[in-house]
């Protein structure tokens, strides 16, 4: 692959060591501007009419993406991918619900008069949007970055948005076997439309997931249950478990996503998880973020239970004691750079420890 990140080779090792719980992942979710020329002179397009086009005009954003990739910094272990997310949770809107283009993300609004039926319907339109945007956008990169999957969401969290996440709860009670047939018929759509859109962005069988920016070869994927803050540790094991086992298995590499301080009473079951090979940590709204000590605990609990971790949103000034206490191995740490001088100071921390 001839991307525009110049250190690539070391950091796919990097990335593959750090799948097997070894070594030093130093990156961040997002993107900053690169110092100085561009990758490549890509012309700007138009800014776009609104935010319907901003998000779902194909072809405008595809145009988008690649000027924006060609002035991001590469630094590290950033990843070199597109994000062509069409909201946290797309995939509830292939099987039925609604996008709303909002300034910084896009909602999901649930399926009026859902009757229960969850059937991946070819004509869907958000669907044939998904499959047009990365045609496009893996047109315009000539593998110069990845095209990263969409943010599609799994299990429970489709369902609650399909149906209202007050309705999907009270069916956990009043229609359990139901409930468990609908997630039966979430994770084989999930699985056919994975599959299809890897076929379209991965290059030479490798890929990037645009959350949390992971990369791997293979199928890889970021997975979650975030109403799990809302169920019991035993529902959990009842209408999580069991898909994600399912999701784990067909895949190659998966990053668990626990989110916020509610979730960690789930923790042990998702550890439990033999092919789940990572866990990423968001603390929430309100919390200390990533870097913070009182989470060095947790994630020596996820790095003992032969998995590795996640951290995210970790300040510059954190980042030493944070090695200092737990160690050198099967660590992701995304950081919140502000500028490349930032990542320059954060490597020469990193590197004592590697």
């Amino acid at each position: 692959m001839k991307t525009w990140k110049s250190n690539w080779e070391a950091s796919q090792k990097r990335y593959l060591d750090w799948w097997q719980q070894k070594g030093i992942v130093l990156s961040m979710w997002e993107h900053l501007d690169k110092e100085g020329a561009p990758h490549e002179d890509v012309p700007v397009n138009a800014q776009a009419k609104d935010l319907n086009q901003f998000w779902f005009d194909p072809d405008w954003r595809s145009d988008y993406l690649h000027y924006k990739m060609s002035g991001y910094s590469y630094m590290a272990d950033i990843l070199p991918v597109a994000n062509t997310q069409l909201g946290p949770g797309s995939m509830g809107a292939i099987l039925g619900a609604e996008l709303e283009g909002r300034e910084d993300t896009i909602w999901i609004r649930d399926q009026a008069g859902f009757d229960g039926n969850i059937v991946l319907k070819e004509d869907n339109r958000w669907w044939l949007l998904h499959q047009e945007l990365l045609k496009k956008c893996r047109q315009k990169s000539q593998d110069k970055y990845f095209v990263g999957m969409p943010d599609l969401v799994e299990g429970l969290d489709v369902l609650a948005s399909l149906k209202g996440p007050d309705n999907a709860l009270m069916d956990l009670i009043m229609d359990p076997e139901g409930s468990l047939q609908q997630l039966q018929a979430i994770n084989k759509a999930w699985f056919d439309v994975f599959d299809h859109l890897y076929d379209i962005i991965n290059v030479n069988g490798e890929m990037a997931f645009c959350y949390f920016s992971i990369w791997g070869p293979g199928k890889v994927a970021k997975l979650q249950c975030d109403i799990s803050v809302m169920i019991s540790e035993e529902d959990f094991r009842t209408f999580s478990l069991p898909f994600l086992k399912e999701q784990c298995e067909h895949l190659d590499y998966t990053l668990y996503h626990l989110d916020g301080v509610d979730a960690i009473r789930h923790l042990d079951a998702v550890l439990e998880l033999k092919q789940l090979n990572a866990v990423q940590w968001t603390p929430g709204v309100g919390q200390p973020q990533g870097g913070d000590p009182r989470w060095y605990d947790l994630y020596k609990k996820v790095l003992a239970s032969g998995k590795s971790v996640m951290i995210n949103w970790v300040q510059l000034n954190e980042l030493e004691a944070l090695l200092d206490n737990i160690g050198n191995q099967g660590l992701n740490i995304q950081m919140d750079f502000k500028s490349e001088k930032d990542i320059e100071k954060a490597l020469n921390i990193v590197e004592k420890y590697r």
